[in-house]
């Protein structure tokens, strides 16, 4: 029997990398707006609060065990940024397009280590709005940004950040060039969601998952 989650967001993408991933592995898991939940306020500075001001507001509004998520790009020779406000790079009502555009800019003429970026995932489950002890995962993708926006896949930094060649199949490709299966097997999102379970088959060994 599937055991039914919320999933504490409005993203599409990530929606869609939630249900390929948990979907083999008997979880249910049904978007927010399902119940009208609204967006949270992320008003933290770190990714872990964010995820678990997310994660809260959707068990609260839904009486449900609740899955977030708050992950984003980060580039060490920006001093951290886009960071936890990757969505709204370039502004509060940014598209990816604006996003990567900024990005882009502020690396301008910068080459080598200066482009290495990572991704980072901090993905909490919490079985309701009080839970005193939530899961939590982290997942860390490194690669660098390309110079141009490469592949037409993923959404908001995949087609500029370069997978090192050696994590797939010997060829440097873009997040965004490469299969669903593929990009669960390395991602930050995947690499998180996989601790985040076998975290809670440990929680709660001997039930059915």
């Amino acid at each position: 029997m599937e055991r039914e989650y919320v999933f504490a967001s409005g993203n599409q993408g990530k929606l869609r990398e939630m249900v390929t991933l948990l979907k083999p592995l008997g979880f249910a898991v049904r978007p927010q707006s399902d119940w009208q939940v609204p967006e949270a306020e992320e008003t933290a500075s770190t990714f872990i609060e964010n995820s678990l001001i997310k994660a809260r507001q959707a068990a609260r509004y839904t009486g449900l065990p609740s899955i977030a998520d708050d992950s984003g790009l980060v580039v060490p020779a920006l001093n951290g940024e886009p960071g936890i406000f990757s969505s709204r790079y370039a502004g509060e009502n940014a598209d990816d397009e604006a996003n990567k555009r900024k990005l882009l800019a502020e690396l301008s003429g910068r080459y080598g280590k200066d482009r290495h970026a990572y991704f980072l995932c901090a993905m909490v489950l919490v079985q309701s709005v009080d839970d005193p002890a939530p899961l939590l995962a982290i997942g860390r993708w490194h690669g660098q940004i390309l110079l141009s926006a490469q592949g037409q896949g993923g959404f908001g930094y995949d087609a500029l950040f370069g997978v090192p060649a050696a994590v797939i199949d010997g060829t440097q490709r873009s997040a965004a060039e490469l299969t669903p299966d593929e990009k669960s097997r390395v991602s930050h999102r995947g690499q998180a969601l996989r601790e985040l379970v076998r975290q809670l088959r440990e929680r709660d060994a001997g039930s059915i998952v």
